[in-house]
Parts: structure tokens; sequence; C-alpha cells
């Protein structure tokens, strides 16, 4: 009764709903596209992209903008169309061209951070970026609105163009064959998981969110089978973590980021059990 009684109470102040809000709203973003990603062998696109973002910051950071998210979007998105079509058309593929945008992005990022710092606490504005931070609970209205805005967006491309995006995961060359567009939604998706890559950063940083899109799909695939019903496993999932995530986070005082994956790898634990024992079942 007393955690319930100490929930409530927390309830009354905005930033403790604001957090929830964007939480759940990333969490199902990346949940949608995870599971394209995971499928596609395309996960760690998400971990490259992430260090883009950080490189983005940094830019924003030295500059002195105030508002990095138009810079860090930008830069993002222009930088998922350059891995796509590095990793179409020439020799560099797509792991390497990750690997290559990943470690080149961090590296150029913190050595920006490090000559021109106007900070005085480099080394923690550094790992508040890279791990997530408090910035979560300090979360004004507006950006409450534009991240909403822009998790609406994510979520209507993902409805409206599903079965492109179903008929591109399974069997690219099948749909090029029936004339579907393959590379123009291969970039829609490029895109999209930029869009949710930077808005992820607030929550859990550039480091840890390819755990918010690649392990709530691997737990969902531990049970069930089809496209369908793994990307609503995978939505539900995500949201119950990242709420669960956040409010224990609160409780305990530990850092949100890292408490919203400790449940994500909880939860894939359990439906890894879940899945061998539905199928020692079924034998």
């Amino acid at each position: 009764m007393a955690v319930f009684q100490k929930l409530s109470a927390y309830w009354a102040y905005p930033f403790v709903r604001y957090a929830l809000i964007v939480g759940v709203l990333i969490a199902l973003c990346s949940s949608l596209l995870g599971v394209t990603l995971v499928l596609k062998r395309f996960s760690f696109i998400g971990d490259g992209l992430s260090h883009v973002a950080f490189g983005g910051m940094s830019i924003a950071a030295v500059i002195g903008m105030t508002d990095d998210m138009p810079l860090t979007l930008g830069v993002t998105v222009v930088c998922a169309i350059l891995l796509l079509r590095t990793g179409q058309n020439t020799k560099i593929k797509g792991d390497a061209a990750i690997a290559m945008l990943s470690v080149g992005s961090l590296a150029f990022g913190y050595l920006l951070m490090n000559l021109f710092s106007t900070s005085s606490n480099l080394s923690g504005d550094v790992c508040s970026t890279l791990f997530g931070s408090t910035s979560i609970l300090t979360l004004t209205r507006g950006e409450v609105r534009l991240c909403a805005a822009l998790s609406v967006v994510v979520v209507i491309v993902f409805v409206l163009f599903y079965n492109k995006i179903f008929a591109v995961t399974f069997d690219e060359a099948f749909a090029k064959a029936v004339d579907t567009k393959a590379n123009l939604y291969n970039l829609l998706i490029a895109v999209t998981i930029a869009v949710v890559i930077v808005l992820a950063m607030n929550l859990v940083g550039s480091l840890l969110i390819s755990a918010l899109v690649i392990f709530p799909a691997l737990s969902a695939m531990r049970v069930y089978q089809s496209f369908r019903s793994v990307t609503i496993c995978s939505a539900v999932l995500s949201v119950f973590c990242a709420v669960c995530g956040i409010l224990l986070s609160i409780l305990a005082g530990t850092p949100v980021g890292s408490t919203i994956v400790a449940v994500d790898i909880a939860a894939f634990g359990l439906f890894t059990l879940a899945g061998r024992l539905k199928g020692g079942a079924s034998a």
C-alpha cells in the first residue's frame, strides 16, 4: 500500500506524467520498427544512428543552439539515407557501413566537445548523453507535444504502409519482382527509425537505444511466430517495460534509461522461458 500511495503522490507532479507519456510513445514507436529491423538483420542500425545523433547533439552544443532537436534530427535523417544508399550501391555493405558511421560519429562528437567545450562538467554531459539522464523528468509541455506529434506520424506511417513493410521485410527480391518500390520503403523505414532514435535520446541515451528496438521484438519472437502477433506483442511488452522502468527509477532513484533496459532484459528472460515451456508442451 505504501508504494501505491507514493506513486499516487508522484502522479500529482506534471513531470512524472510527461515522462510516462513520452516513455510510452517512444517505446511504442521503437517496438513497431524493431520487429522489421530484427527480421531484416539490420538491428544495429539503431546503434549506428544513435551515435550519429550524439555527433549531431555535439555540433549543436558547440555552436550554442538552445534547441538541438532540429539539427540532430536533420543530421540523423541524412545519415540514415546515406547509410541505406552506401549499403546498397557500393562495396561498403550494411554492417561495415553501420560500424563506420557509429564509431566515426561517436569519436567526432566527443572530439568536438573536448575542443570547443563550453561546459564545466564535460564528463558528466557526455555520460548523460550516452547513458541517459534526468532530462526525461524535466520535459516541458512543448517537448511532450513535439514528441507526441512525431510519434503519431511514425505510427500512422507504419499502419498505412504495413503491407509494404511486411513485403520488403520477408522477401525483398519478390517485392521488387512484383513491382513494389522496395528501395522507397527501405528508405521510409530508415528515415522513420532515425526520427525514433532522436526522440529516444532523452529517454535512454545513445548507447542504450538499441535495447528499446531489439529486446521487445526478440522477446515476442520467443513465443509467437506470425509477423502480426510478434508486432502486437512487442508493442504491448515495450510499453509495459517502459512504464515499469520509469516508475521503478522514480521510486528507487536509479537512472531511467538503465532501469528500462534492465526491465526489458528481465522480460526477455521470462519470454524465453515461456517459449521453451510452450515448445515442450506442444511437443
